[in-house]
């Protein structure tokens, strides 16, 4: 298989069987009149729970990948590409939403049977966690959410740093800039918000290109950005269940990520938001279970031995 990136080709099959590799654990399922990828895969050793994983922008439940296995020990994951992400259908609409998505999850739990589950939630993802803990709040939920642990995202909007090139595709030229940028501006943006010390290898940006244009998902970059002004329409609504939520809450932080990475925390502890367990990598970017993983995992594996304890203890 080649893939064209600009000026470069790369024949390398690895690609091509990792991206295959994926698609294999999971299927296409008809959710809210979509066709949308997902997966469910059982416990390795044994089944304690259910985690559902909310993946970001621009990419894919692949994301997940480099902290699936050592997960997957202990945990039913259930997770899926969001409407106009990786495997799923992307239509060329203005009408991507939050609330969509979310849709889609409830509807996957619903379809699943999940009576309990808990949630771990990446930059985009972290808002759409947001609008299901807003639905949990007022007793509308599908299921009951059992935790939530936030990665790296603009959970409020006046912390988010926006990269330039976001800015330009939420404008009124977004599509003129979509329609120009390629593999090296795509390259170059993405791989800035990483720690300097943990930049992706060139495979790994391939690999999310190539799955950025899976259905001809590059023209969406300017319809799904306006999830940047969902944020800012349902701030209040947002916020609300993280300061009075009465589901365990944790944040797993890069520090250094421009976008959403130590200034996001601080304002987190300033809003008086639950924090039941918190993770700072101090030299990690915004994307954490990517730049690093093990960490990542046995962070979240602590938040939930905690969770499991203080349950424990309360009966």
């Amino acid at each position: 298989m080649t893939i064209k990136t600009d000026n470069l080709k790369l024949n390398d099959e690895k690609i091509t069987n990792t991206i295959e590799s994926w698609r294999q654990k999971g299927q296409l399922r008809q959710l809210c009149k979509r066709q949308i990828f997902t997966i469910d895969s059982p416990s390795i050793e044994t089944e304690k729970a259910t985690v559902v994983l909310i993946h970001g922008f621009p990419t894919s439940s692949w994301d997940w990948l480099p902290i699936w296995q050592t997960l997957n020990k202990h945990y039913r994951l259930v997770s899926l590409d969001m409407l106009g992400f990786g495997f799923s259908e992307k239509p060329n609409q203005r009408r991507y939403t939050i609330h969509g998505q979310a849709d889609l999850f409830e509807a996957l739990i619903d379809e699943l049977g999940l009576k309990e589950y808990h949630i771990l939630a990446h930059d985009y993802g972290d808002t759409v966690a947001q609008e299901l803990l807003a639905r949990q709040y007022e007793a509308k939920g599908s299921g009951q959410c059992l935790s939530c642990c936030f990665l790296n995202g603009g959970l409020f909007p006046e912390t988010h740093r926006a990269l330039f090139t976001q800015k330009l595709l939420l404008s009124p030229i977004g599509a003129f800039v979509n329609r120009f940028n390629g593999y090296a501006s795509f390259k170059k943006n993405f791989s800035s918000v990483f720690g300097p010390q943990s930049k992706p290898s060139e495979f790994e940006l391939q690999v999310f290109w190539q799955l950025i244009n899976e259905n001809d998902g590059k023209h969406l970059f300017h319809n799904l950005i306006t999830y940047i002004n969902d944020r800012k329409q349902h701030r209040e609504r947002w916020l609300k269940p993280l300061q009075d939520s009465a589901t365990p809450l944790a944040l797993v932080n890069g520090s250094v990520d421009p976008v959403s990475g130590k200034h996001m925390v601080e304002r987190y502890k300033e809003l008086a938001c639950r924090l039941d367990y918190l993770k700072e990598l101090e030299a990690i970017g915004h994307y954490p279970q990517v730049e690093a993983p093990q960490d990542v995992a046995g962070a979240y594996l602590e938040f939930m031995d905690q969770i499991a304890c203080e349950e424990s203890e309360n009966k």
